[in-house]
């Protein structure tokens, strides 16, 4: 493969700042979900080229791409059968160096995820251990192991899958006539493999030096084409203790993950070398690549992860319920991130949760805290609603839309006001729901084929974006082009991008006509601090991180608020964000707020007389720039 040499000077990885992804904005792109160019109802690279100016106008840093690589998709495209090409129904690669390319002239990096725990069952080295026999050395780069019982016939062990169903899978050996080469009647047992997700997915044995040196030679492809960074998938769970007797699987914790590195599938303290000479490979370039782990670990490990590999993913933002004590818990263990290890990660939403707007929209008093539930993890109850209404297509419990989006507007700008790398996953800059009426035979997640009784599965955070407010697929694909790869809903277009910046051009010409009328006498905040639509939010919000908050130092302390509220300070810049009750701000210049502000109610009012120059209602956030 000869690398366009052009390409990775263009890139802006080759910016001077080598340590630009410490604040960066990144955007996660599921591409099969973000735009079709060629009309195959499949998301490609040349939907995402075409898209760069649309990217450029958010102000992100980043583009991370979800796999991209040839695969059944048996979990996404997460079941990689060549880590080192494209999907056809996605692109080539010559497409993915002018996506590259493009986005590099807008300013714009490239970040792929790489999938190392399991490769797909059709990926070659798989093959060549199913076709060679009992005996095939390939076997070796995989966990294969004897089977239990007569003739082999039980698994190795009770272990389970997180999609659901055994942990193994069996393997049929025949001879060239057909006749059993294991099993009962044979003079060896079965052989089985393990899978820790979909049996399409056999994990690899990370111990085997080919194995290593493989993928090594895959950061090296990717890093040679231009990409500036990796999101490492199941980070955790590349070192693995197999050895016996198994530990049963009722004995085996699985969330939260124990603090000592003991689980014998995750988070053991092996995995820091194999990190290690990533990090030896990634730092050879000038300016060296980087990497965030996907580490859904006890905080206390995560610096661990960053340590070796760069950054490691906070889930925590991702999970806190819309309490003032959820988000604080979720905030200093950001912080506290920040200060042992140089970064941190804020994320809101990704392709594996149900959207923000929707889980943010349940009466927390709807479902208690399991009783299992670590009393030292203070979230994750409105993720367990928001599965349980994804069972009932939607029905039941109530979901409150117009109180989701209100309180993702807040988070949103809580989000970006923190100090650190901000991970957006697309379509939470437009507000989009989650979907939970696809069809049973359009879904395609493995986990709601394997799991149905218990779970819907990850597709109604995959539907594929609205661009326009009407057309077949609202922009998606060209008119007349194939029926997305999943259904949009009724409605769709009135989350669209043309839709919302519509919307946000009218209210600018009412506002600006109501304040020329309206003199300049009130003292409220003018209606442009408030934008209507969550795509203007975001853009607003993420120049001003780019601006003020970047001016105001990392440095981050909490304020007193009193009440629900919650407040945080960096340089002269403050963030309040308001939960079960409207809160009076400090006098100061209001930059942003995720709703309308409000006069208080009379001059004697206690917010008044609290100092408050307006007041913040409920399920919202403003920034304020108070004068020291």
């Amino acid at each position: 493969m000869n690398t366009p040499a052009a390409l990775a000077d263009a890139s802006p990885a080759s910016a001077p700042d080598p340590d630009w992804w410490r604040d960066a904005v990144v955007y996660q792109i599921y591409p099969r979900s973000f735009a079709d160019a060629d009309g195959n109802g499949i998301g490609d690279l040349a939907g995402i080229t075409d898209r760069a100016p649309y990217l450029a106008s958010l102000g992100i840093d980043a583009v991370w791409l979800s796999p991209f690589y040839p695969s059944a998709l048996a979990d996404g495209g997460y079941d990689v059968d060549d880590y080192r090409d494209v999907a056809p129904e996605i692109g080539t690669l010559a497409d993915f160096d002018r996506m590259v390319a493009t986005l590099a002239a807008h300013g714009i990096r490239v970040m792929v995820d790489i999938v190392p725990n399991h490769t797909s069952n059709r990926h070659p080295w798989f093959r060549a251990a199913l076709a060679g026999g009992p005996d095939a050395p390939e076997r070796a780069l995989y966990h294969v192991r004897p089977g239990t019982g007569e003739g082999g016939t039980e698994p190795p062990n009770d272990w389970m899958s997180m999609f659901g169903g055994p942990a193994w899978e069996r393997i049929e050996d025949t001879g060239p006539d057909g006749r059993p080469l294991t099993g009962p009647g044979t003079a060896r047992p079965y052989q089985w493999y393990l899978h820790i997700f979909a049996p399409e997915q056999p994990d690899l044995n990370w111990d085997h030096p080919r194995v290593r040196a493989d993928f090594l030679a895959t950061l090296r492809f990717w890093a040679d084409r231009g990409v500036a960074g990796f999101r490492v998938d199941v980070a955790p769970g590349l070192a693995k203790d197999l050895t016996e007797p198994f530990r049963p699987f009722e004995r085996i914790p699985w969330w939260p993950l124990p603090a000592d590195g003991s689980h014998p599938l995750f988070d053991r303290d092996a995995v820091h070398a194999i990190y290690r000479d990533w990090r030896a490979l990634l730092d050879s370039y000038d300016p060296p690549r980087f990497a965030v782990a996907e580490a859904g670990v006890w905080p206390s490990r995560r610096a661990a992860y960053a340590a070796s590999l760069g950054q490691a993913f906070n889930f925590q933002l991702q999970d806190a319920d819309f309490t003032a004590a959820s988000f604080r818990w979720a905030i200093e263990a950001g912080l506290a991130d920040l200060a042992t290890t140089g970064s941190t990660t804020w994320v809101l939403g990704c392709h594996d949760t149900p959207r923000v707007a929707t889980r943010l929209g349940f009466d927390l008093t709807a479902d208690d805290a399991p009783e299992d539930c670590d009393p030292d993890y203070l979230g994750g109850i409105g993720q367990r609603i928001a599965r349980r209404w994804l069972m009932n297509d939607g029905a039941a419990p109530f979901c409150d839309a117009a109180l989701g989006r209100r309180r993702a507007r807040a988070a949103a700008m809580v989000e970006m006001a923190l100090p650190g790398s901000m991970y957006i996953y697309q379509g939470d800059e437009l507000g989009l729901p989650e979907v939970p009426d696809i069809p049973e035979d359009r879904l395609a997640d493995p986990i709601a084929h394997r799991m149905r009784d218990k779970e819907k599965g990850r597709d109604g955070c995959r539907v594929p974006l609205p661009w326009t407010a009407g057309g077949g697929s609202h922009g998606f694909g060209p008119d007349g082009a194939a029926e997305p790869h999943l259904p949009q809903p009724a409605g769709w277009g009135a989350f669209a991008i043309e839709t919302q910046e519509a919307q946000e051009t009218r209210r600018i010409r009412e506002a600006d006509g109501e304040g020329r009328a309206g003199a300049a006498s009130s003292a409220m905040p003018g209606p442009a601090t408030a934008p209507s639509s969550m795509l203007s939010l975001y853009r607003a919000g993420l120049a001003l991180r780019r601006s003020a908050w970047a001016e105001a130092g990392r440095e981050a302390r909490w304020l007193e608020t009193g009440g629900s509220a919650l407040a945080f300070a960096r340089g002269d810049l403050q963030c309040w964000i308001a939960f079960e009750g409207p809160v009076a701000l400090p006098a100061g210049d209001v930059l942003l707020a995720s709703a309308p502000l409000e006069a208080p109610v009379a001059p004697a009012a206690p917010e008044a007389r609290a100092g408050g120059q307006v007041i913040l209602p409920a399920d919202a956030a403003a920034w304020i720039r108070v004068p020291s």
